[in-house]
């Protein structure tokens, strides 16, 4: 399995704290170039090209929170409260991704592993080299959301162009997910809007709001920039091969999650 992986699932809770303070500060590195952003032929901001994304790892979601200040939380309900304290007191061992599942939602752009833009006039496709190597489609030929919705873990998109700034509306998600690395839950009643922008070609702005009345008591906000790779292609991995974690993963009575077999 590989080890960057590994570290996203067995961190401690001292791990987080840490990098809080580091998480408060933006990811660009200012010493990138910065130069003019990349048009399709009609005129439209593209925000894919020769490379890849380097996702930034965003463990926390409260410190990217807008005027974020030491403390801040977002604005959970009782249950959402409980279980965050409940995966932070284990050391967030249930993470639905320490099971090499997708990510998902929001989280997918915070999973630091490189993804992909490809972008068409009709749909945009984001490709994501971790998080279950998985792809997300994002319908832009102007439809709206399906009346009955089979609920997924990346849900049902639709994108349009507010002058230059992508604007994705998306419903219709699974509850396998966490928002974050951290704990922060959600229900089916999830709804994002997401903003990305591309400022310079080396750096792609993300923004979404989070509304689930299920979970939180009010819509709330997240953002941080990317940065460019130019030439850059994604590997091949494949989180399922060799998941050292789950082998050897305890439950809270300290049992092995998973009993292992006699073999056929």
């Amino acid at each position: 399995m590989n080890l960057r992986y590994k570290l996203l699932a067995v961190a401690t809770l001292a791990a987080l704290q840490t990098m809080t303070a580091v998480q408060a500060q933006p990811p660009g590195r200012q010493d990138q170039p910065r130069t003019e952003a990349p048009r399709m032929a009609d005129g439209t901001i593209d925000l894919g090209g020769n490379g890849v994304w380097n996702l930034p790892w965003v463990t926390d979601f409260a410190v990217r929170m807008p005027g974020y200040k030491d403390g801040d939380q977002p604005p959970m309900l009782a249950w959402t409260k409980a279980m965050w304290e409940y995966n932070k007191g284990n050391s967030v061992k249930y993470d639905p991704e320490g099971f090499c599942l997708p990510p998902g939602g929001p989280r997918s752009m915070g999973t630091p592993y490189p993804a992909e833009i490809i972008q068409d006039s009709d749909r945009i496709v984001i490709i994501f080299e971790g998080g279950g190597h998985v792809w997300r489609e994002i319908h832009m030929d102007g439809r709206d959301h399906p009346e009955q919705l089979n609920p997924t873990y990346f849900g049902d998109s639709v994108g349009h162009w507010e002058g230059d700034t992508l604007v994705v509306d998306t419903v219709g998600f699974n509850e396998k997910t966490w928002l974050d690395f951290g704990g922060y839950m959600h229900t089916e009643q999830l709804h994002t809007v997401e903003r990305f922008s591309r400022p310079f070609k080396e750096v792609l702005h993300y923004e979404s709001m989070i509304e689930d009345p299920g979970a939180y008591s009010k819509p709330w906000t997240v953002a941080w920039d990317i940065n460019w790779s130019d030439g850059q292609e994604l590997a091949d991995y494949v989180c399922q091969e060799n998941n050292k974690f789950l082998l050897d993963m305890h439950d809270d009575l300290g049992k092995p999650f998973f009993e292992k077999s006699n073999g056929l």
